[in-house]
């Protein structure tokens, strides 16, 4: 547990304890004012109902919500300097509902409103959550969690409903820009007195080498200003070289089960739907960049070949599970070269839902009909007893018929004439479509 200093929390216009030096950069360069926020104009701006509600003093229990680096911890701690508060900060990776309990009674004793900050609140088990619950409901406490995850799926839904989300976006190039420039000029705080210059491109590298996550963007400039001191060239502008030697490679945002996995995940299968193989081979090469079971992008490009090409390309489902297949046997890297071949195939497929959109409609009268009797005709009659009471007379043997067709009615007869398969005018199924066609005419003429 850490608690603020009360003569800081409650009156902000008092000296601020001062700075650790040694204390990392993206530490020392921490806003410490809504003011000094980037990136983050539309939710503390002027004009901002969360800057309404600080300068009101009625705060509401929050979930703060965004990715690593977007200043959450930062917020949370500008909020516990509100007037007449007291801010206790935890984190749930090192507690429970012991130091919960603990931080309530804290707060019933003290005369002052109290913010309890939870960081990583999605490391909470619903059983903690639900200590919470009634405390932040009576308002002995005002919960400020923060989150990378997406607080539907990882907040219980009653403590949820009682706390306003805010949502923070990982910052821009242009904002981690303005951040380092604001850092390397910051003689107090910042390098400032190191004289740093550099080369037109170096904070460009930077603010992409830190994939939106401002802690780590300063981080990247702390270290190459260090080496670049030490270098041969220390009197020379910082290069992008030294940026790439110290950010080492960029790891993707990604997790297996949660919400960037869904996002990506949707993001594959909608660019293979709107026939983008570019965009489609982007996000399946994130997806296997970031750690993603190759396997299971393989078993969405099967699902995806008979869910949305279908008969407009019957070929597409043999590519998809000869995918699966190589990418089995193969394994990785070389898993991938099947894939791309597979994600293009695909994407630039003639598409049709038809027969899956024919299933739910199937489904559908099944469950308004029940189970009718299946015609006598298409019933089996293995035995003397079936063949008297009629099982399988009158059945047309297709091979025996003109063009291999039986214009007999099939259906239970409480579904005589319904269609469920429509097929499109794309691909292979066109031609589908129009002997569908003719057989439908020639069976309702009987």
């Amino acid at each position: 547990m850490a608690t603020r200093d009360e003569s800081m929390e409650l009156f902000p216009d008092r000296p601020k304890r001062p700075r650790d030096p040694r204390a990392p950069l993206a530490d020392r360069m921490r806003p410490g004012t809504l003011d000094e926020m980037i990136g983050q104009e539309a939710l503390v701006g002027e004009g901002s109902a969360l800057r309404a509600l600080v300068e009101g003093g009625e705060l509401p229990s929050l979930i703060l919500w965004g990715p690593p680096g977007s200043g959450k911890t930062t917020l949370a701690w500008i909020l516990g300097e509100m007037p007449d508060h007291r801010m206790e900060a935890h984190s749930a990776v090192v507690s429970g509902v012991k130091e919960i309990r603990e931080a309530v009674e804290r707060a019933r004793r003290v005369g002052l409103r109290t913010l309890l900050f939870i960081d990583e609140i999605h490391r909470l088990n619903r059983a903690q959550q639900d200590v919470l619950l009634p405390h932040v409901e009576a308002g002995i406490v005002t919960l400020i969690g923060a989150t990378t995850d997406n607080p539907s799926f990882s907040v219980n839904a009653p403590l949820l409903s009682r706390c306003r989300v805010l949502v923070l976006k990982a910052l821009d190039e242009d904002g981690i820009v303005g951040l380092l420039e604001r850092a390397a000029g910051d003689s107090e705080r910042g390098l400032g007195k190191l004289g740093l210059h550099f080369a037109p491109d170096t904070l460009p590298a930077i603010a992409q080498a830190a994939d939106g996550d401002a802690r780590r963007a300063l981080g990247i400039l702390e270290a190459a200003a260090a080496v670049h001191s030490r270098g041969p060239g220390a009197g020379s502008p910082l290069s992008p070289e030294i940026v790439r030697e110290v950010a080492g490679k960029r790891l993707l945002i990604h997790d297996r089960d949660r919400e960037e996995h869904y996002n990506v995940v949707s993001a594959l299968i909608k660019s293979l739907r709107a026939s983008d193989p570019d965009a489609a081979l982007y996000y399946m090469a994130r997806m296997l960049e970031a750690g993603e079971d190759p396997l299971f992008v393989a078993r969405r490009l099967l699902i995806f070949a008979s869910e949305d090409v279908g008969n407009a390309d019957p070929a597409a489902l043999t590519v998809a599970s000869s995918t699966w297949t190589a990418v089995e046997r193969l394994g990785m890297p070389e898993g991938r070269i099947p894939l791309a071949q597979a994600t293009t195939y695909l994407a630039c497929a003639p598409k049709s839902n038809a027969a899956y959109a024919a299933l739910g409609r199937a489904q559908d009268a099944l469950r308004k009909t029940g189970s009718p009797p299946v015609p006598l005709h298409l019933r089996n009659a293995p035995t003397g007893l079936m063949k008297e009471l009629g099982y399988g007379r009158d059945y047309r043997y297709a091979h025996n018929e003109p063009d291999a067709f039986v214009p007999d009615a099939n259906l239970p007869e409480s579904l005589a004439g319904a269609r469920f398969y429509e097929p499109t005018q794309r691909g292979a199924e066109a031609d589908i479509a129009e002997r569908l066609h003719a057989w439908r005419e020639r069976r309702r003429k009987g």
